[in-house]
């Protein structure tokens, strides 16, 4: 399998704020759902831990998971990795998530995050697939790739249109030019994402996907994650009656656009003063200094997801 380098050597993944502001969203709408009866504290967890862990601290803290497996393909990284492993309950495979996917425990419910940094690939698509033939019922499957042009010699349609084409041609249905304007490459991704996560399910009787995401971010690349819940019409009836209110990031219909996440640039004292007006009502502006309305509804929606950061100097 071929990766793009690997970016735990280049990207401090704990400071990049849109990612951050994710994680916090995708663990508050994990508490709605724990108050909804999904047995959150008894899932297993399965993402990419990398050197950072992040989501295994959050989702460890925060939820009470302690059912955890760090999957890293790079087999040079196996010390450091284990080394920053957080938590002693936290397993570590060396392995590609392909080999990984098919061990998961049909008998334990499951949150997997394919966490990619990469566009989407053959084999991103065959991962894909492989989790939605195999996550057990009520398990949450979340899947984030880079949506920016994947051809690095080229950002013009021709180019994204030839590698989606080589990529994932079986599961395309585009075949203009224009479809694959650099603008229209997250809805690409989404659909063969989608069209590759239907087809590893359609063995599965009585079974659906269930959207709870569609993040739109960039913390320099753009990404995008999606992500639901593989269940019944038990799952789907517990769905229904979770707390949305809030929750303006949900994304619960299957043609739903994309939440953006957006991270208006604001100083700490700044911040500070925002944060004593929110939530603000519509059209509020502060008396200090000029704000454009953008930006305050941007951070009304993700002031209580978004950390501060400051030096600590030891």
């Amino acid at each position: 399998m071929t990766h793009a380098s690997n970016s735990a050597l280049s990207v401090q993944y704990d400071l990049r704020p849109a990612k951050q502001v994710e994680r916090r969203m995708m663990l508050d709408a994990f508490q709605r759902l724990a108050q909804a009866t999904f047995p959150i504290r008894d899932y297993r967890y399965t993402g990419f831990g990398s050197l950072f862990f992040v989501d295994f601290l959050i989702f460890h803290k925060m939820l009470g998971i302690n059912d955890m497996l760090s999957i890293e393909h790079d087999p040079t990284l196996e010390l450091r990795v284990k080394y920053n492993s957080p938590f002693r309950f936290i397993e570590v495979k060396i392995a590609e998530a392909t080999d990984v996917i098919p061990t998961l425990s049909p008998d334990k419910l499951h949150i997997l995050w394919l966490d990619y940094d990469w566009p989407v690939t053959g084999a991103i698509l065959n991962d894909i697939y492989l989790a939605g033939s195999q996550l057990s019922r009520g398990s949450i499957l979340l899947i984030t790739v880079d949506v920016e042009p994947p051809d690095k010699e080229s950002e013009e349609p021709r180019a994204s249109k030839n590698y989606f084409e080589r990529e994932a041609g079986r599961y395309l249905s585009l075949v203009e030019i224009g479809d694959y304007a650099k603008s229209n490459l997250n809805k690409i991704s989404k659909m063969v994402i989608m069209n590759a996560l239907k087809e590893g399910m359609v063995a599965r009787r009585n079974l659906d996907y269930y959207p709870l995401f569609y993040f739109d971010y960039a913390d320099g690349h753009r990404m995008m994650t999606l992500g639901g819940v593989i269940g019944s019409q038990v799952e789907k009836g517990k769905l229904n009656s979770i707390n949305k209110e809030g929750a303006e990031y949900l994304r619960m219909g299957i043609n739903d656009n994309p939440y953006e996440i957006k991270v208006p640039v604001f100083t700490r004292k700044e911040r500070h003063m925002l944060d004593s007006a929110m939530p603000c009502p519509d059209g509020w502006q502060p008396n200090d200094f000029p704000v454009p309305p953008e930006y305050i509804q941007a951070y009304r929606e993700i002031y209580r997801f978004l950390p501060s950061y400051a030096e600590l100097l030891v």
